[in-house]
């Protein structure tokens, strides 16, 4: 696939047309705090968790900006939607609403948790962040989970409420450096995968987390009402010009966050998977005391419907049909064109279980394209490569170079 055919495929998608852009009205849907130092007459959007998210411009090279992630770092003005859980009964709160264990979780750590309805559907997924005893932050997905909170707080000594924050993403290998530079000296030696802490940046107190949404090294920046989001923009790249820093819109990390096996709630999963089709029945405790959904995931069928695919030939994209000889058997999810592994990925939920003595892992089946063509592809388990999830923990840099200097 050439540069012009990707940035085709990112910006327009395979059906591209008269309907692939519209208009919307924008009343109820926010605008970054940070858009006046990046919007053009161009930026296309996308709506997620009710705030506009800055896919591009017909200008930017989304294959460009992949590479500087890579092999450098890249910054992302995120939508997703921090929750604010505060109280005394926060924990019993959480405890309730999630599938894992929330209460031994320390203060400035932080856990990938999914909540569940009553007949274990997935609501949710993201990041809980704790700030204090009684004070979290649950980083959502695309969704509105505030309200699932507070009506499970009924009788509860909690408080539900907003903080106002849009988050920063800076990810790539260079962006512990990075961090230090805009934060001299106040990294602690250990600030492993998943910590958190308050950083003074530029004068302003903000949360950074150990976190991110590309399966590179990386951080995330959380803003707050009474911060001065301008001051913090031109303080982040006035620093960033000795890293090169550049922003980019979500068509980069979009590509990146496939290869990288990370899952985006309502484009590959939703209300009607369980944890365990999506392949997330890792993050489910049957050994925890009660919490909504437990008894239909103690019943429910433990078998995995989501899988990973790759494709040598296939323009992919989500909602093809896959087939085993004639029989649809299934239908892709997000998938796009892989950078590094130069072929085309992505995630395919089967419409049933494979059989008894059957395993949809490691299959040779078709990807019938829009053209109605057909393409073999291999069913895997995602991610596409860095299996041991050495990128985003730091022990590794997969050997990737910047300015002709290997990363170390």
């Amino acid at each position: 696939m050439d540069k012009k055919e990707l940035i085709h495929m990112v910006y327009r998608g395979p059906h591209a047309g008269s309907a692939s852009t519209v208009r919307i009205f924008r009343r109820g849907i926010e605008q970054s705090p940070y858009a006046e130092k990046w919007v053009t007459d161009d930026t296309m959007y996308s709506v997620y968790a009710g705030r506009l998210s800055a896919v591009g411009t017909d200008q930017d090279d989304p294959l460009d900006k992949y590479w500087k992630l890579r092999r450098n770092i890249m910054l992302y003005d995120i939508p997703e939607r921090p929750i604010e859980i505060r109280g005394k009964d926060a924990v019993r709160l959480l405890e309730k609403a999630f599938t894992r264990r929330i209460s031994d979780l320390k203060v400035w750590r932080a856990r990938y948790g999914i909540i569940c309805a009553p007949h274990g559907g997935l609501v949710m997924d993201g990041v809980l962040i704790r700030l204090a005893e009684d004070h979290f932050w649950y980083v959502e997905a695309n969704g509105d989970t505030a309200k699932w909170f507070l009506a499970l707080s009924d009788g509860m000594s909690v408080s539900i409420s907003d903080p106002k924050s849009r988050v920063l993403q800076v990810q790539g290998p260079n962006s512990l450096k990075f961090l230090d530079a805009v934060a001299p000296g106040q990294m602690p030696e250990n600030f492993g995968y998943f910590h958190a802490g308050m950083f003074d940046i530029g004068g302003q107190s903000v949360v950074v987390s150990r976190t991110g949404w590309t399966g590179e090294l990386g951080i995330e920046i959380y803003g707050h009402a009474q911060l001065d989001h301008s001051a913090l923009w031109d303080y982040l790249f006035k620093i960033g010009k000795d890293f090169e820093l550049e922003r980019s819109g979500s068509a980069s990390l979009g590509l990146r966050r496939i290869e990288a096996g990370i899952l985006d709630y309502q484009s590959d999963i939703d209300l009607t998977m369980t944890p365990y089709a999506a392949g997330l029945g890792d993050f489910v405790d049957l050994s925890k005391d009660d919490f909504v959904g437990r008894h239909a995931l103690e019943q429910a069928d433990k078998s995995r419907r989501l899988y990973g695919y790759v494709s040598e030939g296939a323009m992919v994209s989500s909602g093809l049909e896959i087939f085993d000889g004639r029989a649809r058997v299934g239908a892709t999810k997000s998938s796009g064109w892989s950078p590094t592994l130069k072929k085309g990925i992505g995630y395919v939920v089967f419409d049933h279980p494979a059989g008894e003595d059957d395993d949809w892992l490691g299959k040779s089946l078709a990807i019938c394209d829009s053209n109605g063509e057909r393409h073999d592809c291999v069913i895997v388990t995602p991610p596409s490569f860095d299996h041991e999830n050495k990128l985003p923990t730091g022990l590794s840099t997969g050997g990737l170079s910047f300015s002709g200097h290997t990363v170390k």
